[in-house]
């Protein structure tokens, strides 16, 4: 399973996100986070911005939607073109019937999950997601560190993918660098958010080519 990097342009100038956007051409997808200061105590941008993102990106968009009502709100932006959306576990109502939807409606579908929320009460659901995302800071604010706790987590969740002989990738947001992406890989994890790590970098491109390597190293 080959090592996917997905930028998080919460780290982005949001007043060149165009810009910002082709400076990660090189990445196989642009994270966008959607916080409404509900569900997670800040905000961000809602779907008219998500809309000409999707227009103006380089690369394929992952939506991570860290909203309270995601029954609601996530197959909008199914709707305006993002490829993959993400609601949390902890919001969704009744996350099958929305995990269908979004599926429906061309998109993959992805469960997060909080740091403390286990991943036990999920595997049954794995066969109707596309991702589980395991996150690995709280969600809300970029930049902080990777909490080491979720590790083990993963390593469950990647056992129960792999029994069940599930095509499930499982993403990891939060802290990643180059000096956590390896653990997280070899825990399980194929597809990793990286904000500051890439926007903070020097050579964004060369940062990008870097963590993916690092990633590669590790094959599930």
């Amino acid at each position: 399973m080959s090592a996917l990097i997905a930028p998080s342009i919460l780290s982005a100038d949001f007043t060149n996100l165009e810009r910002d956007l082709h400076a990660i051409a090189g990445a196989d997808y642009a994270h966008v986070d959607v916080m409404d200061n509900h569900f997670v105590p800040n905000l961000t941008i809602g779907l008219p911005v998500v809309e000409r993102i999707v227009q103006v990106s380089p690369i394929p968009i992952d939506v991570h939607l860290m909203i309270a009502d995601p029954d609601r709100w996530a197959p909008g932006f199914a709707e305006a073109g993002a490829q993959s959306v993400t609601f949390h576990a902890e919001a969704a109502a009744a996350p099958v019937r929305l995990a269908r939807e979004l599926r429906r409606l061309g998109a993959r579908a992805g469960l997060a999950l909080k740091p403390a929320t286990p991943v036990e009460s999920f595997v049954d659901l794995l066969s109707e997601i596309d991702m589980l995302l395991i996150m690995t800071v709280e969600p809300g604010f970029g930049g902080q560190s990777f909490i080491e706790g979720t590790l083990p987590k993963i390593r469950r969740a990647r056992a129960a993918i792999s029994a069940g002989d599930l095509d499930v990738w499982i993403q990891v947001d939060g802290g990643v660098s180059r000096a956590t992406i390896e653990r997280a890989a070899d825990a399980g994890a194929n597809v990793f958010v990286a904000g500051s790590a890439v926007y903070g970098a020097d050579d964004i491109p060369a940062e990008i080519d870097v963590l993916r390597a690092l990633a590669s190293g590790h094959r599930h």
